[in-house]
């Protein structure tokens, strides 16, 4: 149980589509190792991590788990909502975040918002979705989830994502789909 609560909040909080916004800057993102020369001041790398990140986020909805990842670092951190195990790496994220897409196929994210804190970018936005295929030993229900979250992001300096938190309560998702964790 608690993996999959701690795999639901690190999925809610990757999301991203390779989208850039119209208002977007073009300063490089993803495995681009320039990132940094072009981010010189404090404001444009924070502007940069603004980018990476809502872009991580939107791509949930492409269900392309790879894209949401692309800008992690192998030792990515995710520590969810603080209610489940830690995640430690980039493989075992991304399996996690695969199952969780499989499970709820029209997972996204709406009204994204980020600001930024120095190495820290916060997202805000209205997640939903809905539990069409068993997931972690729990049989799918087909009722939606919907909730507002904030994920959290810390970046290094070359513009990756080295560790991720959740505020939402994997439990509310759970409530909202009448899921029921596998006896074991």
């Amino acid at each position: 149980m608690n993996k999959l609560l701690l795999s639901a909040a690190v999925t809610l909080l990757l999301t991203a589509c390779e989208q850039k916004p119209d208002n977007a800057s073009s300063y490089p993102t993803g495995s681009d190792s320039s990132a940094v020369v072009g981010a010189t001041s404090a404001e444009e790398k924070e502007e940069r991590n603004k980018e990476t990140a809502l872009a991580s986020a939107r791509a949930i909805a492409t269900g392309n788990m790879d894209s949401v990842l692309k800008d992690v670092t192998a030792d990515v951190t995710d520590y969810g909502d603080g209610g489940g195990d830690v995640i430690k790496n980039k493989d075992t994220l991304t399996t996690m975040l695969k199952s969780f897409a499989t499970a709820f196929p029209d997972w996204k994210g709406d009204n994204l918002m980020a600001a930024a804190d120095g190495d820290y970018v916060y997202v805000y936005g209205d997640w939903s979705g809905t539990f069409k295929n068993d997931f972690m030993g729990m049989k799918a229900t087909g009722k939606p989830f919907k909730f507002k979250d904030v994920d959290i992001f810390k970046f290094n300096d070359q513009g990756k994502i080295i560790e991720h938190r959740s505020i939402q309560k994997f439990a509310t998702m759970m409530e909202q789909i009448g899921a029921q964790p596998s006896k074991k």
